[in-house]
C-alpha cells in the first residue's frame, strides 16, 4: 500500500472552497450546540431530546442541499450528495417513529444512518480529495461508519443512553472545523 499525501491541488476551485468552508463552519457550530443540548437530556427521551434527534439528520440533509447547489459543476459528488439527502430525510422520519419505542430503537436507527452517512461522506471526500482539505472528511466518514455499528450494538445493552450520540456529533463537528481550516490554508496556497 502506498503512502497518501494530503496536499492541495493547485487548481482547487476557489469559489467552491469558500462555500464549503462556510458550510463546514456552520456544521461545526450546529454540531457543538446540538451535542451540548443533547448531552443535558441524554438519559431520557423527552420533547427536547426527541426534537434534537429528528432535527440533526434534517439539518444534515439541508446542508447537503446547500452543498449540492454550490457544486453543480463538480462531477462525482452530486450523486453521492443526493444519496445523503435521501438517507438523512428518511432517517429523520424513522427517528420520529423510533422515539415512540424508546432509546434502543433510536440507537438502532441512528446506527444504521451513521454507517450509511459515513460511507457517503467518505466517498464524497475521496471524490473531492484533489481540492485539498478533504482528509478530515474521509477520516470522519470512516469513523462514522464504525461508530454507527457501535450504536447499533449499544442498543441491546441494559440502560442505554443517548450520551454517545452527543459525543459522536461533537467529534463530527470537529472534523468539519478541521476541514474548513484546511480548505482555508489550501486556498492560500493557490
Amino acid at each position: 500500500m502506498g503512502t497518501v499525501v494530503d496536499h492541495p491541488a493547485p487548481t482547487a476551485p476557489t469559489g467552491l472552497a469558500v462555500i464549503l468552508r462556510r458550510l463546514y463552519l456552520l456544521r461545526f457550530a450546529f454540531a457543538a450546540l446540538w451535542a451540548a443540548l443533547l448531552f443535558t437530556t441524554a438519559d431520557t427521551l423527552g420533547p427536547l431530546s426527541g426534537t434534537l434527534l429528528v432535527l440533526y439528520p434534517l439539518f444534515d440533509a439541508a446542508c447537503a442541499v446547500a452543498d449540492l447547489r454550490s457544486t453543480r459543476a463538480e462531477g462525482g459528488a452530486g450523486t453521492r450528495l443526493w444519496v445523503n439527502i435521501t438517507l438523512s430525510v428518511l432517517t429523520g422520519i424513522a427517528l420520529a417513529l423510533a422515539l415512540t419505542s424508546g432509546i434502543p430503537a433510536v440507537l438502532r436507527v441512528w446506527g444504521v444512518w451513521a454507517v450509511t452517512a459515513g460511507i457517503t461522506q467518505l466517498t464524497v471526500g475521496v471524490a473531492r480529495r484533489r481540492m485539498g482539505g478533504q482528509w478530515p472528511m474521509i477520516a470522519s466518514g470512516a469513523i462514522s461508519t464504525l461508530a454507527g455499528a457501535s450504536f447499533f450494538l449499544q442498543a441491546g445493552e441494559e440502560g442505554a443512553t443517548l450520551t454517545n450520540l452527543a459525543g459522536y456529533a461533537f467529534l463530527g463537528g470537529v472534523f468539519f472545523l478541521v476541514s474548513a481550516l484546511r480548505l482555508k490554508s489550501a486556498n492560500r496556497n493557490d
